[in-house]
């Protein structure tokens, strides 16, 4: 399926509609991990508000981009609704890009040019963030694991890989230990997934200090200040958020042995520059985590997918290929 789509959840009931896309059109003409192809897709991202409609996909593909255009919806008297935005581009293997705090869906530009030559991407805005505003008293960040749930099931999307960045890997890690059956393969990146123990506690508080705490490391910024700048536009497209919108100390941890037990591959990237995740914590998740595995990056901060396209976009397709 390619394309875009709007679910309308009324916590457990989805309803699917279809985005209108007119007026302006661009064109791609090679979808490869270039800075031209990157550029051309985030420019039709802000355009449309988000929605984009790809027709075709690889070389040449064409990118029609326009107006959104959301119809509305009537649902059956009850609780406010909740809206949760997402958009799909390729075809093959589903995978599913999970944000972080700092991000929407829009925050995978980087990624989906690439890896929608092979792969059914679906990236979306997280409850709260984006195009995904929380309703009145919403559940927040409670509500991850099912809304991911509920967006694959309204997709058709039995079984599935996920990217989690940061806190969007509570979603995927909560996701894989509920649902573990229906993963294929896990990519932690920058996260612990909220999972916590003694032993992670002792390391993030004996942790090394890298400095202030930073989406990205000190190194890109300067190295790329037009990235950098681009990062907090996104970010500040987080308009309303969820009530409960700093990190909750009082979840209940993921069980990380149904997924150990299932046998679902998992990968952990590090950037050793990470200020906000220490190093060491994730290198101490990855350990508990029998038979998964981690890549890190010496000069890259938190966000590799953002920092270092390129080298992040090799490491998971060669993981999610298998």
């Amino acid at each position: 399926m390619i394309g875009e789509v709007c679910l309308w959840i009324r916590y457990t009931q989805l309803r699917k509609i279809t985005l209108g896309i007119s007026g302006m059109e661009g064109t791609v003409s090679d979808l490869t991990p270039s800075a031209s192809a990157r550029r051309a897709f985030i420019k039709c991202l802000a355009l449309t508000g988000g929605g984009v409609g790809l027709t075709g996909v690889g070389a040449g593909a064409r990118i029609e981009a326009g107006a959104l255009a959301a119809g509305a919806v009537e649902m059956a008297p009850g609780p406010a609704i909740f809206t949760l935005y997402s958009e799909e581009y390729g075809e093959g293997s589903p995978v599913v890009f999970a944000h972080g705090a700092g991000g929407t869906h829009m925050s995978w530009w980087n990624q989906v040019p690439t890896f929608s030559r092979e792969f059914r991407c679906v990236t979306y805005s997280q409850r709260g963030f984006g195009f995904s505003p929380d309703v009145s008293d919403g559940p927040g960040r409670d509500a991850f694991v099912e809304d991911l749930r509920g967006l694959l099931d309204r997709l058709e999307i039995e079984r599935v890989s996920l990217v989690g960045q940061s806190m969007g890997g509570r979603s995927v890690l909560g996701f894989a230990a509920a649902y573990p059956e229906r993963v294929e393969a896990l990519v932690m990146s920058s996260t612990t997934g909220g999972y916590q123990d003694d032993d992670l506690t002792r390391l993030r508080e004996s942790a090394p200090d890298l400095g202030a705490r930073s989406p990205f490391s000190e190194a890109y910024a300067e190295r790329d200040p037009e990235g950098a700048f681009l990062y907090r536009m996104v970010q500040r497209t987080n308009r309303r958020l969820s009530a409960d919108d700093t990190d909750p100390t009082d979840m209940s941890n993921p069980d990380i042995e149904r997924i150990i037990d299932a046998g679902v591959r998992t990968m952990f990237i590090v950037g050793e520059l990470d200020t906000v995740v220490p190093p060491t914590v994730i290198k101490g998740m990855q350990a508990k985590m029998t038979g998964s595995t981690l890549t890190t990056f010496d000069d890259s901060g938190h966000s590799p997918y953002w920092e270092i396209p390129d080298r992040f976009n090799q490491v998971v397709l060669t993981f999610l290929r298998g």
